[in-house]
């Protein structure tokens, strides 16, 4: 299990990972993934998760669906308004190199 800050700047939501070498562009939260922010956090400016390979009860699901460009593509489930969330590189780093097949989230 991991715990996780999100951090919304100038209506855009960013992951909090002061280990992150690369550029802050990389750490935005977009394509599905911003909007599962905005319901998990109530539509304030901050908002720390768990995120468990395991299941987690009244959580969040996430199950990839497919890779692409370094990234992958989540279907979402238990978030009323998100469908999909497209999930970067910066997933792979912080998992150790792959990107998990299933993500469970909550508060």
């Amino acid at each position: 299990m991991k715990k996780m800050t999100f951090n919304k700047e100038d209506n855009r939501w960013y992951i909090y990972l002061p280990e992150w070498e690369g550029d802050k562009a990389d750490l935005e939260m977009v394509a599905g993934a911003d909007k599962m922010l905005d319901h998990l956090s109530s539509n304030s400016d901050t908002v720390t998760v768990e995120i468990s390979e395991e299941p987690l009860e009244n959580c969040v699901k996430l199950k990839k669906l497919n890779h692409l460009h370094g990234g992958a593509n989540y279907k979402v489930y238990n978030c009323p308004g998100v469908d999909r969330a497209w999930l970067c590189k910066v997933t792979k780093f912080v998992y150790g190199g792959y990107m998990p097949n299933y993500l469970f989230i909550k508060l």
